[in-house]
């Protein structure tokens, strides 16, 4: 696949006033570089789950008033969309990079979900300690992946209607921009090769 290189101005387009504006550099700076993502991932996760997967580029296209402030693509195995499913992403905050898996509130199924994780939450302990978990895909904080506070936000999973669940590695502007293409293409797939047994058991697999 062609590289992607991450740069200053790839973060820089989340400070742009106005939603024509800002749109209008996500299209011609930062989607081209999740278009080539999407190819290059959509065909990694088909061999490695043996279901085939399909890329997802963030349209933004509800919006009306108020510009985005972060942008992604997801892969799921559905070719119509991947909120309802556990789906992959790599996407950017303004202030940083991040490669999650993530079950977010539109998903039917997540108290089952939920129940899987909390019965294997041991699995955990084998990621590196670089991993952050968050409950809400709407903010960029995120939390230390500790037992405790892993354990809270899937019960939160399971009981809340709007509860959910993103695990995954974050990378600052600073590390993002001086990784190589090739390096960044390992980060990306060491960290997919580690939240692979997550998502499996998310899934029932």
């Amino acid at each position: 696949m062609e590289k992607v290189q991450w740069t200053n101005e790839d973060f820089q387009v989340f400070s742009i006033e106005g939603l024509d504006e800002r749109m209008q550099a996500l299209t011609t700076i930062i989607r081209p570089k999740f278009h080539l993502l999407g190819e290059h991932f959509a065909t990694y996760f088909s061999a490695k789950t043996g279901d085939e997967f399909f890329p997802h580029v963030a349209k933004h296209a509800r919006r009306t008033i108020n510009p985005p402030k972060d942008s992604w693509v997801a892969f799921a195995p559905y070719k119509r969309g991947y909120k309802a499913l556990p789906h992959f992403q790599i996407g950017l905050w303004g202030t940083h990079l991040f490669i999650v898996v993530a079950v977010i509130y539109e998903a039917p199924q997540k108290a089952e979900m939920a129940e899987r994780l909390l019965a294997n939450t041991k699995q955990f302990d084998k990621l590196k300690k670089d991993f952050v978990i968050s409950g809400d895909h709407m903010s960029p904080d995120v939390e230390s992946l500790e037992q405790e506070k892993l354990q809270k936000l899937l019960q939160r999973l399971r009981d809340v209607k709007k509860g959910e669940f993103l695990i995954g590695r974050h990378l600052t502007i600073e590390q993002s921009t001086a990784m190589t293409a090739d390096e960044f293409l390992i980060f990306a797939e060491e960290t997919f090769e580690a939240l692979l047994p997550i998502y499996k058991t998310i899934i029932g697999k």
